[in-house]
């Protein structure tokens, strides 16, 4: 069997297929609405997807999401001693990053998963970004896009706790072309591999923004090869070393941090322009979660410029590796960064929704 990219929210590798399915039909798809923005085009229309609208609605995720189907979620530790670098560390300053970074808990095709998404600022206060592949996915054969259920956000997340509430999944918002990825073109689909969360108030009736007092920036357009730091809620860890460490079982804030890089992929799997991320070993839970640029440790504020989706591999002389011989290579994790002409107009209608 041909290795092949990983993606870390939630399920799948990358397989084989004969064929990709047809946008139309995923976009017929029951209960999304697709509307043009500002740059018209089929490649650049923005999917809308009804979650969780109704009281009854939100209260059912939030039953559902017991302390037992987290706990599910949650790889088991292995003791061994603390370790960190660059590459990955456990986020243990209490500032703003923690409070605007969270966990982000959903059902993808009857399977419970995690990801991990952040708060931007927004008109309605609400809004968070994420992958696009934590809202919507395949099976794992590539076939049957559908969006996910059981949508919650939970800021802050560590130890099964969540000190400023839980947040339902309202609308998810996605460029329509993500909706007919198919696990196999990544040169095609990777660049729209973003998306966004406009949630409901948590059980308190508090906006995300009131209840955690912060919010992050986003940029669009930014210079991809700078110093970044990446940050998410890992589930494993590429190096046996630090496996089973508090912060790479889905428990606790990580992150990484150092120069970007553009991963162009490989012969066989070639990736579109445009995704960058520093070398790290975080692992599956921390797709979604943010790249940062002017990022500031001491207040834990900066600019979201990308998400993590998969992981690259490059050697000593800056080669990206062949996908099943990266022994000796750096492992970065990589990720769409945010465009005017892909994220904007994600950006502009999620955080226009009520």
């Amino acid at each position: 069997m041909l290795n092949v990219p990983t993606r870390f929210g939630g399920r799948a590798p990358r397989p084989l297929r004969s064929l990709m399915r047809a946008a139309a039909l995923v976009a017929a798809a029951a209960g999304t609405a697709l509307a043009a923005p500002a740059q018209a085009g089929a490649a650049d229309q923005v999917a809308v997807h009804q979650q969780a609208v109704t009281a009854g609605q939100r209260q059912a995720v939030l039953d559902y999401w017991t302390p037992e189907r987290i706990a599910a979620l949650t790889t088991p530790a292995l003791g061994n001693p603390p370790a960190g670098g660059p590459d990955g560390a456990p986020w243990t300053t209490d500032n703003a990053l923690p409070r605007t970074t969270g966990r982000l808990f959903f059902t993808d095709h009857g399977e419970d998963a995690s990801c991990t998404a952040t708060v931007v600022h927004s008109a309605n206060r609400s809004t968070v970004v994420t992958a696009a592949h934590c809202v919507d996915n395949t099976d794992l054969l590539g076939d049957d896009n559908q969006w996910v259920t059981n949508e919650m956000f939970v800021p802050g997340y560590h130890d099964g706790q969540a000190p400023y509430g839980r947040f339902v999944g309202r609308t998810a918002v996605a460029d329509a072309t993500w909706l007919a990825n198919d696990q196999q073109h990544g040169e095609t689909y990777d660049a729209y591999d973003q998306a966004f969360v406009a949630v409901n108030p948590n059980e308190r009736g508090q906006l995300l923004e009131t209840a955690v007092g912060a919010a992050q920036r986003i940029g669009f357009d930014r210079p991809g090869d700078v110093p970044s730091f990446s940050f998410g809620y890992p589930r494993a860890s590429a190096d046996p070393a630090r496996e089973g460490l508090p912060e790479y079982t889905g428990e606790r804030l990580a992150y990484c941090q150092g120069r970007a890089r553009e991963y162009p992929g490989t012969p066989d799997w070639p990736e579109p322009p445009g995704q960058f991320g520093p070398p790290c070993i975080m692992g599956g839970g921390s797709s979604g979660g943010p790249r940062m640029t002017g990022f500031d440790p001491a207040t834990g504020m900066g600019t979201v410029v990308g998400d993590n989706t998969q992981a690259g591999f490059f050697d000593a002389s800056g080669n990206p590796c062949a996908l099943d011989s990266h022994d000796d290579c750096t492992r970065y994790l990589v990720g769409p960064g945010f465009s005017s002409a892909v994220t904007e107009p994600l950006y502009e209608r999620a955080q226009k929704l009520s």
